[in-house]
C-alpha cells in the first residue's frame, strides 16, 4: 500500500472511532469536537481508485437549509 493510501485509511479509521466514542453517554463533547475538526482537516486527498471516474463531490443533489426552531 502506498504512504498516501495508508495515511488516508488511517485517518478514516480514526474518524470512524471518534464517531463511535461521540456515540457513548459518556463521552467528551468538547474533545470529540477538537479533535473531529482535526482529524478532518488533517484528511489528505483520497488515493486515486476511491471514486469512479468523472466524479465530482460538489455534484450532488441540493439540500434544504436547516430551518431555525
Amino acid at each position: 500500500m502506498c504512504p498516501h493510501c495508508e495515511d488516508f485509511a488511517r485517518t478514516v479509521v480514526l474518524l470512524g472511532q471518534l464517531a463511535l466514542y461521540a456515540d457513548r453517554s459518556d463521552a467528551d463533547a468538547t474533545f470529540v469536537d477538537a479533535v473531529g475538526v482535526s482529524l478532518a482537516a488533517s484528511l489528505p486527498e483520497p488515493p486515486p481508485g476511491i471514486f469512479p471516474p468523472g466524479y465530482d463531490p460538489g455534484d450532488g443533489p441540493d439540500y434544504p437549509s436547516e430551518t431555525p426552531r
